[in-house]
């Protein structure tokens, strides 16, 4: 039962992860036709008529691709971690006897739950950071702190995820 509510907590961050590289894409290429339109509009009273009505590139999506993408790689992974998708060089453990892979398994397991706490760690402090200074993007003047609050909720459930993972495998249950 455990099990199952630690799999749906980490499709629904990649589900989610998954939304927001969608709407990535879309501002992208609605930004590029929209700097493709002015472009081509030239310079004249047809390019002023564009921009009057809004067609241009979207202001700040660099910073919201930014935003964004972070976001996304923090979404993807609870789910990498309990699926064991990590990128990986079996070349040398590929000839080892399955209870030295379990051993390694394990040990690794340990190690990247380590590593995304201190992730998420350094994430809430770097939010705090944001929110204590009141930075904000250039372009569009939204509040920075609000990304890192956003990466900071889904590597929580990043960290719960990879816990739950390190512990099934020094108690010698891998995740299924």
């Amino acid at each position: 039962m455990f099990h199952l509510a630690i799999t749906r907590l980490a499709q629904g961050s990649a589900i989610l992860g998954g939304i927001v590289l969608i709407a990535l894409v879309c501002v992208i290429c609605v930004s590029i036709l929209g700097r493709e339109a002015i472009s081509l509009a030239g310079s004249g009273d047809l390019r002023t008529t564009l921009r009057q009505i809004g067609i241009g590139p979207v202001t700040g999506d660099y910073e919201l691709v930014e935003a964004g993408m972070a976001f996304a790689v923090f979404s993807f992974l609870p789910l990498t971690q309990l699926t064991g998708s990590h990128a990986r060089v079996d070349i040398f453990t590929s000839g080892l006897g399955p209870k030295v892979n379990a051993v390694l398994g394990a040990f690794w397991s340990v190690v990247m739950a380590a590593i995304i706490l201190l992730l998420t760690w350094r994430l809430y402090a770097g939010m705090q950071d944001k929110l204590r200074y009141g930075e904000t993007t250039f372009l569009i003047q939204f509040p920075v702190w609000w990304a890192y609050a956003a990466c900071l909720v889904v590597a929580v459930v990043a960290c719960i995820t990879s816990l739950y993972c390190a512990v099934r495998h020094l108690t010698g249950r891998p995740v299924e």
